[in-house]
């Protein structure tokens, strides 16, 4: 069924990054199938000091949640390598009711195709040939279940030319005649002497005693063989490498990342009945057809610390959601069937996740456990969010005991360097930002904690730039940028949308599109709500 995939949402701040981790570890730890924790934005920096703290690797990032060409049952068909004969290709297609078969080079990298049709239409080609070309003797022995006869003085490892019956007499004579030649023999040690005598290139004895004088021919190739001559010569032609006649031009194919959605299109404008996957690494993994698009096998996600579409992955429609755990308001997510959704008023996602860990009897390992608790005092701001609970202090205090950190230490740790003078107002704003829709209006609220404030503020200007473009890039109706200083407990807000719309909102007067809120820290608690009561 493939990995189930944990992730938080988008632009992830610490509590979401953890959450996922910390699920997929609980998960996993009960031994349940495989949970994966992945995430669908960039690491903040708050949350990779936190990593590193604990030396540990983030999640994988991934784009989005499409339908994959990896999420279809296809068939693993054999990949055949280019220099095996075209009766083995005959054989495993036959072995396995397949019509195609992808070829493939020494590197496992895609080379041909090769149908049966391909296989029918070259047998009837050779009706009206008697010629062969550099066929490998190893080949050779392959198909007619030979020995070679002089294996130890051969000076060849191919056969070319004309392939004859020793029968009538007429045809013994031109090919006794021709050193280019191929001469099947029955029991006639006569015509094979004298073939041997005139150096013809092979001679194939079909089911004849072998006289101890012919093993020490070095230009004739002499292969006995139990099969019968009418068979031999037929498999002669089927001891060609499938290279000869695979389809090597105009071949489509896709990788395993490939989207269905262009997959289905390009099929629809094609006529293959089968198509070769590959890999990452360019590897054959099997092929598709039309059918496999009826039914495709769509993601499983577990989404922790949110519930709004928007917040999350793109392609949600097409995954099936099978749970939700979250900390904020219910939202507008629809799912298909019945889900677990566990949804609490505490501070943090993570401390849902621990009762979690408890509920069924497992210990979180020390450095998830010390991650979860860093993860409480980022969300909680060290305790001082109005989202903060008592239950949140309790569980941070717990896990910390896990890890053997100071909670003390470790907040400090996060909020001592919150902003990196390295990085845009662009990027800094998108670190932890996220978009609302309440009542027919569109806002995107950005949140910035630090335990110095004033100097984020110095970059004033270009974060006001930046909202002015994403404002108009989006048609939002308001954009906000929360700077929340730890110390001073309190949020300083800039804006670009309607002064009246800020000033009845929180109930100060702005002053060039800043305020400051003295006690707000929360995003999620107090900015959304005062203009949801406006606005409502």
């Amino acid at each position: 069924m493939g990995d189930i995939y944990v992730t938080g949402h988008r632009n992830p701040d610490t509590d979401s990054i953890v959450a996922s981790m910390a699920y997929a570890q609980l998960r996993n730890a009960l031994g349940d199938r495989e949970y994966k924790a992945v995430r669908i934005g960039a690491i903040n920096d708050e949350t990779q000091r936190l990593l590193d703290h604990f030396e540990m690797e983030p999640p994988p990032l991934i784009k989005n949640m499409r339908t994959q060409v990896r999420d279809l049952d296809y068939d693993p068909t054999p990949a055949l390598n280019y220099s095996v004969t075209i009766h083995l290709a005959w054989q495993t297609m036959g072995s396995g009711s397949i019509n195609v078969v992808p070829i493939v080079d020494e590197n496992g990298h895609l080379f041909g195709m090769l149908s049966a049709g391909d296989i029918a239409t070259f047998d009837m080609q050779t009706l009206n040939e008697n010629r062969v070309e550099d066929v490998p003797v190893f080949n050779l022995l392959s198909v007619l279940e030979g020995t070679l006869v002089n294996e130890y003085q051969l000076e060849r490892d191919s056969v070319s030319g004309e392939v004859y019956i020793a029968l009538p007499l007429k045809y013994q004579d031109q090919a006794l005649s021709n050193p280019d030649s191929i001469l099947i023999c029955g029991d006639q040690p006569d015509v094979i002497e004298q073939a041997l005598a005139s150096n013809v290139g092979c001679v194939i004895l079909c089911r004849a005693e072998v006289k101890p004088e012919w093993t020490q021919s070095s230009k004739t190739v002499v292969i006995s063989t139990p099969l019968s001559a009418r068979r031999a010569s037929r498999l002669i032609y089927q001891a060609l490498p499938v290279s000869r006649i695979s389809k090597r031009s105009d071949i489509l194919y896709f990788h395993l990342s490939d989207y269905l959605d262009d997959a289905r299109e390009i099929m629809l404008k094609s006529r293959f009945r089968s198509y070769p996957v590959l890999d990452e690494k360019d590897q054959v993994v099997g092929t598709i057809s039309r059918f496999h698009l009826l039914k495709p096998r769509r993601k499983q996600v577990v989404l922790v610390d949110h519930n709004e579409v928007s917040q999350s992955v793109p392609g949600l429609e097409q995954v099936d959601i099978l749970e939700i755990i979250d900390h904020h308001r219910l939202a507008d997510i629809q799912t298909g069937q019945p889900i677990r959704v566990r949804n609490e008023p505490v501070g943090s996602t993570n401390t849902i996740i621990t009762a979690m860990y408890q509920e069924n009897g497992v210990v979180p390992p020390p450095k998830i456990a010390g991650l979860m608790a860093g993860a409480i005092l980022s969300d909680t701001v060290m305790f001082k969010s109005p989202t903060c609970t008592k239950r949140d202090i309790a569980v941070a205090e717990r896990l910390a005991r896990f890890a053997k950190v100071s909670l003390e230490e470790l907040g400090k740790e996060l909020f001592s360097s919150n902003v990196s003078d390295g990085k845009s107002a662009e990027e800094l704003f998108k670190t932890d930002y996220k978009q609302f829709h309440i009542s027919g209006q569109n806002i995107g609220v950005s949140q910035i904690t630090s335990a110095d404030a004033e100097h984020v503020l110095e970059r004033r200007d270009e974060f006001l730039a930046f909202m002015e473009k994403e404002k108009t890039a989006k048609a939002y109706d308001l954009v906000i940028l929360m700077v929340t200083d730890v110390l001073k407990e309190g949020s300083y807000l800039l804006y670009i949308g309607n002064d009246d719309t800020i000033q009845q909102a929180f109930g100060v007067e702005p002053e060039n599109k800043q305020v400051f809120l003295p006690g707000v820290m929360s995003r999620k608690k107090q900015i959304i709500p005062m203009l949801t009561a406006l606005w409502g």
